[in-house]
């Protein structure tokens, strides 16, 4: 199949040198890369850890606040307890 194609001209350079001294055409040396990394799997983005911020201020819950108590906090925090 033919396709055209855009690649840098150094890279291509390099490429054209490289099939040359590999006695190999231009096709078949990007076909070559193309199944390498192909058969790779693509690798997933690292993600670093994040530090979230403590608070260090002190106070608490309110007295006689459940935090396991949903409907009883949704009430307080719009002032109907």
């Amino acid at each position: 199949m033919r396709t055209t194609v855009r690649v840098d001209e150094a890279l291509l350079e390099r490429a054209r040198a490289e099939a040359a001294k590999r006695k190999t055409t231009l096709t078949s040396l990007i076909e070559q890369g193309l199944e390498l990394v192909l058969r790779r799997p693509m690798k997933r983005a690292e993600h670093r850890p994040v530090a979230l911020p403590e608070c260090r201020a002190g106070g608490g819950t309110l007295p006689g606040v459940d935090l396991d108590d949903s409907a009883s906090l949704l009430d307080r925090m719009d002032g109907r307890h």
